[in-house]
C-alpha cells in the first residue's frame, strides 16, 4: 500500500510500504477513507522537532474496517469508523478516569505498539488499529461524503477545541478569548458557544479565518497581537480582562498572552503543543489566574459531539478549506506551512 514518509525538514514522501496485518487478536485493519495534515505535523516538517530517521507520519482518520481480530467485539467488518489521534484500551484506570491519551496499553500512530505489532501511520491507505474496541468509534450508518470532513474532525481537532473549553470550565453567559486561529482554534470556538458564552473574541489577523470563527460563533475579532492585543481584551471587558481564554497555539508567547488576557481569578484553557520555553509565575500567582489543560483525550468526547456533527447542528468540518489526493500529500503540507490553507483533508 501507499503510506507517508517523512525523512526530514519539508522532505514528505508517498511510498510503498508493507502491508498491514492482523497480529494480536484484538486489532483491526481500516481502510482509510479520508485523512488530513495536522498543525503538529508542521513541528517535524520545519525541523523544529527533529527527525532522526525516516518514519510513518499522520494520526487522524476515519475509514471502513476491513477485518477483525478473534478478540474484537464491538466493531464490524463493513462498520464506518472514527480513530481519535492515538491508540488506547478505553478500559485501563486511566482510561476510566478520563485520560485516555494516558492509556497505560495504548500509543501512537507510526510506531511499534505494546503488543509487539505496527500501527500504521494515518496518513496511508491503511492502518492497523491495537486496540480496536477501545480506540474506534462506530458511526450508528454509513455517512454521506459531506458528512466526512466533520467526523474527520472528531479525531483531533474538534475534540482537542473541545478539551481546551472544558479545561478552562467555560460556563453558560461567560467572555472566552480564543488565541490562535488554526483549526483547533477555531473549533474552541465552536466548544465555547455550545458550553454557552455569551461573548466570543477570536484572536486572528487572517481575513479567511475571521469568516469561519464567525461563522462558528465568535462575536469579536481582535487582531492585535502582545501588549496591544492584551490591551484590545482588557478595554472590551470592563478594563480586567475574560473569563476564560482558550490557548490553542503552544508558543510561550500564545501562552503569555492567554495568561495576560484572562480577568483576575479566570482561568486558561490550553491545548497548544508547547514548543516555547517555560512561562512566568508570578502573573499567574498575583493575579489567582489559573491554568488546565494539556493532550486533549479525545476519544472520550467522540460520543458527545457525534450526533450533533452528523445532525449539522455543529459544522467543523469547515476547517477543511482543501482537499487534496494522497498523492499530493507534500502539496498538503507545503499548503499549511504557508498558511494557504486552514487544514487539508487527504483522500486516499
Amino acid at each position: 500500500m501507499r503510506a507517508t514518509v517523512i525523512y526530514g525538514e519539508r522532505d514528505i514522501r508517498l511510498e510503498e510500504v508493507p502491508d498491514p496485518i492482523l497480529s494480536t487478536g484484538g486489532d483491526a485493519i481500516v481502510r482509510v477513507v479520508a485523512a488530513c495534515v495536522c498543525g503538529s505535523d508542521l513541528w517535524p516538517y520545519r525541523g523544529v522537532q527533529p527527525t532522526t530517521e525516516p518514519h510513518r507520519i499522520g494520526h487522524e482518520f476515519v475509514g471502513v474496517v476491513e477485518e477483525i481480530g478473534a478478540d474484537v467485539t464491538t466493531i464490524k467488518v463493513g462498520d464506518f469508523v472514527i480513530a481519535p489521534f492515538y491508540d488506547c484500551d478505553n478500559t485501563c484506570i486511566n482510561c476510566r478516569n478520563g485520560v485516555s491519551t494516558s492509556c497505560l496499553h495504548g500509543g501512537w500512530w507510526g510506531a511499534d505498539d505494546r503488543l509487539g505489532g505496527f500501527a500504521d501511520g494515518a496518513q496511508g491507505e491503511r492502518v492497523r488499529v491495537p486496540h480496536a474496541d477501545g480506540s474506534l468509534v462506530a458511526t450508528p450508518s454509513q455517512p454521506t461524503d459531506a458528512q466526512i470532513p466533520g467526523l474527520l474532525t472528531l479525531a483531533d481537532v474538534m475534540g482537542t477545541g473541545h478539551h481546551a473549553a472544558v479545561s478552562a470550565g467555560v460556563t453558560p453567559g461567560s467572555t472566552v478569548v480564543v488565541v490562535g486561529d488554526g483549526a483547533v482554534g477555531l473549533c474552541a470556538i465552536i466548544a465555547a458557544k455550545r458550553l454557552g458564552a455569551s461573548r466570543i473574541v477570536a484572536m486572528s489577523r487572517h481575513a479567511s479565518r475571521q469568516v469561519v470563527a464567525r461563522e462558528f460563533g465568535a462575536t469579536d475579532v481582535v487582531e492585535e497581537r502582545g501588549a496591544e492585543g492584551v490591551a484590545k481584551i482588557h478595554e472590551m471587558f470592563d478594563g480586567i480582562g475574560a473569563d476564560f481564554v482558550l490557548e490553542c497555539v503552544g508558543t510561550r508567547e500564545s501562552m503569555e498572552q492567554a495568561v495576560a488576557s484572562a480577568r483576575p481569578g479566570g482561568m486558561v484553557g490550553y491545548v497548544g503543543v508547547p514548543t516555547g520555553g517555560p512561562i512566568a509565575m508570578q502573573p499567574l500567582f498575583g493575579r489567582n489566574v489559573g491554568i488546565n489543560g494539556g493532550v486533549a483525550s479525545v476519544r472520550g468526547y467522540i460520543e458527545e459531539l457525534l450526533p450533533e456533527v452528523l445532525s449539522g447542528e455543529i459544522n467543523p468540518g469547515r476547517v477543511f478549506d482543501l482537499e487534496l489526493p494522497l498523492a499530493d500529500v507534500a502539496e498538503a503540507y507545503a499548503a499549511m506551512d504557508e498558511r494557504r490553507a486552514i487544514k487539508v483533508l487527504l483522500r486516499p
